[in-house]
């Protein structure tokens, strides 16, 4: 799911950490808009306030929405910052650290939030954005562009040509593939509103301790794909010593 990339990925790969993050980001965005009443999974309409904001010259309140859109770039920056980094040592750990990186974001804000919430709401918004550039980046460099998992704006739009192209692609090959992509644009967007839905339901119990639930999942998505690769390499080992003793 994590470790698997460029032409090893498979549509399998992609629906798992497809439906693992986006399910995270949906939970990530109901709890920051709750909490502080920010969007804190994309920047489009931070843009969109900055702008307005700087025409009004109200220029400190545009620098806190500027402050917002570079918390996001910076942690996508990061992101593939660490990637980069860490596949010259140790390849298996490339995708494991941003991962593990913003776990620990989602639990000291799950810890520390409500005193946030009082004391700094903007540095909680900034927080939880830097997490989501970490994820959005990570998850578009695993996928070769093909998953993203922190807004659905061009999701919607993706879905939208392709169920379209459904009425002239006749042929098998090309059904197949558009078939496969839909199939993962719904995927995507079925997880964040299951997220989304799960962390307004607990947001009212738990208030920001819902995102330990969040960053609780990303670590057992990590555990399960080591268990995983750990089963696989034994399994071959198994063969080629059965082998060798014949």
């Amino acid at each position: 799911m994590f470790r698997h990339k460029g032409k090893t990925r498979t549509l399998k790969h992609n629906l798992s950490i497809a439906s693992l993050l986006s399910f995270v980001a949906g939970i990530v965005n109901v709890a920051g808009f709750l909490a502080v009443q920010r969007l804190t999974t994309n920047v489009t309409g931070h843009f969109a306030f900055f702008v307005d904001e700087i025409f009004k010259l109200n220029f400190w309140q545009g620098f806190i929405y500027f402050l917002y859109i570079f918390s996001f770039f910076l942690g996508s920056f990061v992101s593939n910052l660490i990637v980069e980094m860490v596949a010259k040592a140790n390849d298996r750990l490339v995708y494991i650290i941003p991962t593990i990186i913003e776990s620990f974001i989602l639990f000291f804000l799950a810890v520390s939030g409500q005193f946030l919430i009082v004391q700094n709401p903007d540095l909680l918004a900034c927080s939880l954005l830097f997490a989501m550039g970490l994820q959005n980046s990570l998850v578009t460099t695993i996928s070769n562009s093909t998953v993203r998992t922190t807004h659905l704006t061009g999701l919607f739009t993706d879905l939208g040509i392709e169920l379209s192209q459904l009425f002239f692609y006749k042929q098998k090959e090309q059904k197949s593939k558009l078939y496969s992509s839909i199939k993962l644009r719904l995927t995507i967007i079925t997880f964040f509103f299951l997220g989304g839905l799960s962390g307004g339901i607990l947001y009212s119990t738990l208030k920001l301790s819902v995102l330990a639930i969040a960053a609780t999942v990303l670590i057992i998505g990590i555990l399960y794909d080591e268990l995983k690769l750990k089963l696989i390499m034994q399994s071959r080992n198994q063969r080629n010593d059965d082998k060798s003793s014949l």
